[in-house]
């Protein structure tokens, strides 16, 4: 069953406050310790232009995703407030998770919603990039959007190899940060920092503990391996939950749409003798996207959207 959770009110009265609005959604290496995580999320707390919209830790990926919406120079300084706080508390050199990463501070997008440009939102990660690195003696890659070169544009190449293996990787020319050192911070990695458009984390958890079943299946539908256009899909071990999960960023919901990633998986599943257990959403979805999918399944020609100011329970 997909888990879903929507704040619709909280976006509109932003937008009726603000003339420029951006999104942002911070990654940290982070999904155990809840006094770090609510020390790290205490920095988007009561800010003003800043929304924290959502926020979600998982104990096997070890990390945290939260979301922000405000006035660009607003959750410009909040953003690298909470870089600094993750410098500060976390440590990279005993983190361990199912998640890859290069940072404590992961990756940091930058997403343009309303009034703003790609353009913008690409100087606005980079202006962030040069202050973080400065500030925190942390390197920067910069990517999507925001990539010094072609071979910068996919976090996954970035990500490979991960902490462990930053430091070989950082002495080749083509691995040189945009911003900081040449050289990983000892403790906190590297940030990778960037615009995109809006991004769907989406995971679909398999009725199996065999982590090679859910290799197989991410390898057969991500797009680097042929499969899903705007795809990318690793195999992940839930030990807490005693099963898989294949663990999904569709990169343009537009393109690859939640059911075509759901069916997929299913009939992969179905392969490999075992099934769908069920899915999430990590952090907030495009409403068009879960509208597409209620079309799909309910063979609805045409839906209405009835929004109220009424937050959700």
């Amino acid at each position: 069953m997909m888990r879903l959770r929507v704040k619709p009110a909280m976006t509109q009265n932003l937008k009726s406050e603000m003339s420029k609005i951006i999104q942002s959604v911070p990654n940290f290496s982070e999904g155990r310790d809840l006094q770090k995580i609510e020390q790290i999320v205490d920095v988007f707390r009561a800010r003003e232009n800043v929304k924290l919209l959502n926020y979600s830790n998982d104990h096997d990926h070890n990390r945290m995703v939260v979301t922000i919406i405000g006035e660009p120079e607003a959750v410009k300084n909040a953003v690298i407030e909470a870089i600094g706080k993750a410098v500060e508390l976390l440590d990279l050199t005993t983190h361990t998770g199912e998640h890859p990463r290069v940072g404590v501070a992961d990756v940091v997008p930058f997403v343009p919603i309303k009034n703003v440009t790609m353009d913008e939102a690409v100087a606005l990660s980079k202006e962030v990039g040069k202050i973080v690195a400065e500030k925190y003696n942390l390197p920067v890659f910069l990517y999507e959007k925001s990539a010094s070169a072609p071979h910068r544009e996919n976090l996954a190449d970035i990500r490979r190899g991960g902490f462990e293996g930053l430091t070989e990787k950082m002495k080749l020319p083509e691995w040189k940060p945009d911003f900081g050192a040449d050289k990983p911070h000892p403790t906190a990695g590297a940030v990778v920092i960037g615009a995109r458009i809006p991004l769907i984390a989406y995971n679909v958890n398999l009725n199996t503990n065999n982590i090679e079943i859910a290799n197989a299946i991410a390898k057969k539908i991500r797009f680097s391996n042929g499969g899903l256009p705007h795809c990318k899909a690793i195999g992940v071990n839930l030990k807490e939950k005693g099963i898989v999960q294949v663990s999904t960023n569709i990169t343009d919901y537009t393109q690859t749409t939640l059911y075509q990633v759901f069916e997929s998986v299913k009939i992969e599943a179905k392969h490999y003798g075992t099934t769908i257990a069920g899915s999430e959403i990590i952090g907030l979805v495009p409403l068009e996207a879960v509208v597409d999918t209620a079309s799909y399944y309910l063979g609805i020609e045409k839906i209405e959207i009835l929004e109220t100011n009424t937050p959700n329970p």
